[in-house]
Order: C-alpha cells, then structure tokens, then sequence
C-alpha cells in the first residue's frame, strides 16, 4: 500500500557540497591570482597567504573557543582569506591584511554563527574596515611586467577628467589591487563558475551592466563608460562577492534587484561622493536589504493571502 510520507525540505539532495562549491570558486579565482602575481610580482605572495593563513587560523582558533566542530575542511575560510587578499594591492602592510582577515571571520561570520548565518559577505566586510581604519588602502602597487601603466590608478585618472587606455583595463598592466586589474582573468573566473552552475548570471550581468550604463549617461562617452566599468573593483565584487548564497537574494528577480541596486550605491559613490570605488559599499548596503527584497520578490503560495 503506497503511503504519503510528509518530512521537512530539502526534498531532493544532492552531491553538491558546501567544499565542493568553495573548492570551485577557488578554481575560478585562480586565474586572476596568477594575474596578480606576475603584473605585482612575488610581493603578491606574501599578501595572499596571509589573507589566507590568518583566516584559516582565525576560524580554527574561534570554533575551538566557542566549542563548536571544527569547519575549515569546507573551505570557505580559505575562500574568503584569498578574496580579501585579491582585493588589496601588492604594497599592503601584512599586519592589516591580518588584522583584515581576523576581523572577517570572526566578527562577521563566527560571531553570528558561521557560514551560512553571516548578514554580509565576510571579505567585503573586512576589506571595509580596512579602507577605513587604514590610509595605506589609498596607495595601490604598480605592475613589475613590461610595458606597464605605472601611473595613478584609473579611477582617480578618470576623476579627474582624464582618460584611460581599454587595453591596460583588460590585461590588468596598471596599478591597482592585485585580483581587480585583470579583466580577461576575472571574465574567465565568472564563466567557469556558471557553467558548473555555482553562480547565476542575474547578479554581474545586472550590476556590470547598470554601472556601464549609467557611467554612459553621466559621461556621454561611450568608452569612458568602458573605461569606468573596468576600472576599480566592479568585475570581483559583481562575480564573487556579489554571488554569494548566504548574503544575496536567491530568486532570480531577487538578485537583478540586487545588482541594480549595488550598481546604482556604486555609481553615486564614484561620480558624487567622497570614495573613489563605491563596490564593497554598493555590496554590503545591498546585503543588509536582502531579507527584504527576498519579501518582496517572494511568490504566493496557491490558495495563499497577501498580507
């Protein structure tokens, strides 16, 4: 006699786990970190591992504290250690790289019970606290390879009412932040990720697509718009950070909302405000609305009231 079982989701599992996923995006990020390391030199190394050392360490230290099973075989440590050494530049004082990745794992996703439960993406959050607390921030490192762009670093070339060669933009050959320089690099990561279907396309398209537009209009210039678009750290944040499962919405309106909204906060912020990038702003403002754009794009049961 067929019987009616009733139990609580997830109904359907599958062998897609939270190492798989992170394992993945590590992949992914693997282009843009050899990018870095050859347009910054060995510098770079040194940056990235402690980003990645001290989170690794910081969570292992914190579940032991707080007496909770141990996590970093998932790998997001790892993950968030490598996105926030990805989005400082080659010259940062390793100190406040640590004290950067320290804060991201334990403030913003111990303390509020770890993955899965932080209210902002942890990286973001910590390279946050960093431009604020740290004036080195402001400097950027400029690329060792031949035939570099070492000037200024694009957006204050563009704030300024200058201009900037595309091709620099894509290959990465100018001063910035060792993840956020190479376009081409950044562009592989992303296609990567969605053919194995660990992001959508909603969220970049969405938040790239909005800051080229919208830097279009206010500059009238169609390739100060590009320029604009490829500057700064829009392409790493719009890829990963702005993609992440547990800080963005999960219906497929929820994250263009989320990546127009990121894109307009971003756009204000280079063009108005005092900041020369608005991304890990436009990111971590969106963050904080996410449960309410999850309300707003959330469908009604059949049968259901609207309250």
């Amino acid at each position: 006699m067929n019987r009616l079982n009733i139990s609580v989701s997830p109904h359907f599992h599958t062998k897609t786990t939270t190492q798989s996923i992170m394992l993945d995006v590590i992949i992914a990020l693997l282009p843009t970190t050899i990018a870095g390391i050859i347009i910054y030199g060995f510098r770079s190394l040194a940056v990235l591992a402690t980003g990645i050392g001290f989170a690794v360490i910081s969570e292992m230290v914190f579940n032991k504290i707080a007496k909770k099973p141990q996590t970093v075989s998932d790998l997001s440590a790892v993950v968030t250690g490598l996105l926030l050494a990805l989005t400082v530049h080659a010259d940062m004082p390793l100190w406040q790289v640590a004290i950067g990745s320290v804060f991201a794992i334990v403030i913003v996703k111990g303390v509020f019970g770890g993955i899965g439960q932080n209210f902002a993406n942890p990286a973001i959050t910590g390279r946050i606290l960093m431009a604020v607390s740290f004036s080195s921030m402001t400097k950027a490192a400029f690329p060792v390879v031949a035939d570099a762009v070492s000037s200024a670093t694009p957006l204050p070339i563009l704030e300024e009412g200058g201009t900037f060669e595309l091709l620099p933009l894509l290959l990465g050959t100018r001063g910035g932040a060792i993840g956020e320089s190479c376009t081409i690099a950044l562009v592989i990561g992303g296609i990567y990720l969605l053919i194995k279907r660990v992001i959508t396309w909603q969220t970049p398209v969405a938040f790239i697509g909005t800051v080229f537009v919208l830097s279009w209009i206010i500059t009238g210039d169609l390739n100060l718009a590009l320029a604009y678009t490829m500057a700064g750290g829009l392409f790493i944040g719009a890829i990963f950070m702005a993609t992440d499962y547990a800080t963005t919405p999960y219906r497929p309106w929820g994250k263009v909302i989320f990546g127009v909204g990121a894109g307009i906060i971003t756009v204000l912020i280079r063009f108005y405000g005092s900041l020369p990038e608005g991304v890990s702003f436009g990111i971590l403002l969106m963050n904080l609305l996410t449960p309410y754009i999850d309300r707003w794009t959330a469908k009604k049961p059949f049968g259901g009231e609207t309250k």
